[in-house]
C-alpha cells in the first residue's frame, strides 16, 4: 500500500544567524556549534595529546638513533617510519586545538609538564633494543588511553572533527603498539 504524500508545508521564514561578536582585538568570536567551555576542555584534552604524541616522538627518534645489536636494521628502519608518520601527526593535532581558539603547547617544558609519558635519558644511558621497544609499546598504549579520554570529551561536545582525527591516531598508535609488542613475543 503506497503511502500518501502529505502537502509540503510551508517553510517558516528562519531569522539569518547573528553575526559572532567581535572580540577586543576586532577579530570576530569562534561561533562553531560547540560552547566556548567545551572547546576549551577539549583543547586542554588535545594539549595533553600532543605532550603524549611529541614525547613519543622524541623517543622513537632517539630510539632510532641509538639502537644496537642483532635487530639494527629492522628496528632502526621502523623506528624511522614511526617517528616520521608521527611528526606529520603533530601539526595537525596543534592545528585543531588552534581551530578550537587556543594556542598549542609548544615548548619542552609545557610538554613535560602535560606528557604522561616518561622520557628517556639519553646517550648516557641507552636501553638495549627490548627495553626501547618495551618503552615504545608503553608509550603507544599511552597515548592510546590519552587519546580515549579526550575522545570521550569530543563525542559529549559533538565535535566531530576532533573524534576524527582522534580516531584515526587510535588506529595507527594501537598498530604501532601491536607491531612492536610481537618483536618481543
Amino acid at each position: 500500500m503506497a503511502k500518501k504524500k502529505s502537502a509540503a508545508k510551508p517553510e517558516k521564514a528562519t531569522k539569518p544567524a547573528a553575526a559572532p561578536k567581535a572580540k577586543a582585538d576586532g577579530a570576530p568570536a569562534i561561533d562553531i556549534g560547540i560552547s566556548a567551555g567545551d572547546r576549551a576542555k577539549i583543547a586542554a584534552g588535545l594539549s595533553r595529546f600532543l605532550a603524549d604524541s611529541y614525547t613519543l616522538y622524541l623517543k622513537t627518534h632517539n630510539f632510532h638513533w641509538n639502537v644496537t645489536g642483532p635487530m639494527f636494521n629492522a628496528l632502526h628502519t621502523m623506528f624511522e617510519t614511526q617517528y616520521t608518520e608521527q611528526w606529520q601527526a603533530l601539526d595537525e593535532i596543534a592545528e585543531r586545538i588552534r581551530a578550537l581558539g587556543f594556542n598549542a603547547p609548544g615548548s619542552y617544558g609545557e610538554f613535560a609538564k602535560l606528557t604522561s609519558i616518561q622520557e628517556e635519558p639519553g646517550l648516557t644511558d641507552t636501553a638495549d633494543w627490548r627495553q626501547m621497544v618495551e618503552q615504545l609499546v608503553a608509550g603507544n598504549e599511552a597515548v592510546c588511553r590519552t587519546a580515549r579520554k579526550v575522545l570521550d570529551e569530543a563525542d559529549d561536545a559533538e565535535d566531530a572533527p576532533t573524534e576524527d582525527l582522534l580516531t584515526q591516531r587510535l588506529n595507527i598508535h594501537e598498530k604501532y603498539a601491536w607491531m612492536l609488542r610481537s618483536l618481543l613475543q
